[in-house]
């Protein structure tokens, strides 16, 4: 057993979904959840791309807002490769994985590689390493991690919704 939890902080909660642009309307126009920022995560801005373990490159529409202290992650898959493809197909849309906070990125991994659980997806974006690790049979859901550089800063998104 860990001398200290592996998972310090609950970041985010990631859903996929069919279409991030008609799910962004619903939440902020009937919810009124908000505003939304929204990226393209693709080749040209994420490095370093993998899927379990080897490079492969893949492609998304994202969304992001806070409720409530916990970000909130609406994904749309852009091709047919990525893991948020593969969960799409296998069960719809839906609650894909949770991102927590770690003291120590490198050591959750190793935690992680030493009980033979995988590595599912990751990348680089905008400085952010991001990283999708197996823990469905465990905990019942995907973990994501992220490892930040010091500098890291959000960049400016292709869109807001509601437009300020």
């Amino acid at each position: 057993m860990p001398e200290k939890p592996i998972f310090t902080k609950i970041m985010q909660i990631g859903l996929v979904v069919k279409d991030c642009d008609a799910t962004v309307r619903k939440y902020a126009d009937q919810y009124g959840i908000g505003p939304w920022s929204i990226y393209e995560f693709n080749p040209s801005t994420v490095s370093n791309m993998i899927i379990e373990g080897k490079p492969v490159q893949y492609s998304m529409r994202l969304a992001l807002a806070d409720i409530g202290g916990v970000q909130w992650e609406l994904i749309e898959p852009k091709d047919d490769i990525s893991i948020y493809a593969q969960f799409l197909k296998e069960n719809g849309e839906g609650l894909h994985h949770v991102a927590f906070d770690t003291e120590n990125y490198e050591k959750t991994v190793q935690f992680y590689q030493d009980r033979g659980l995988p590595i599912l997806q990751g990348g680089t974006w905008e400085g952010m390493t991001y990283t999708y690790l197996d823990s469905r049979k465990d905990l019942g859901v995907i973990a994501e991690i992220y490892k930040l550089t010091p500098d890291f800063k959000w960049p400016e998104p292709v869109a807001v919704y509601p437009n300020p």
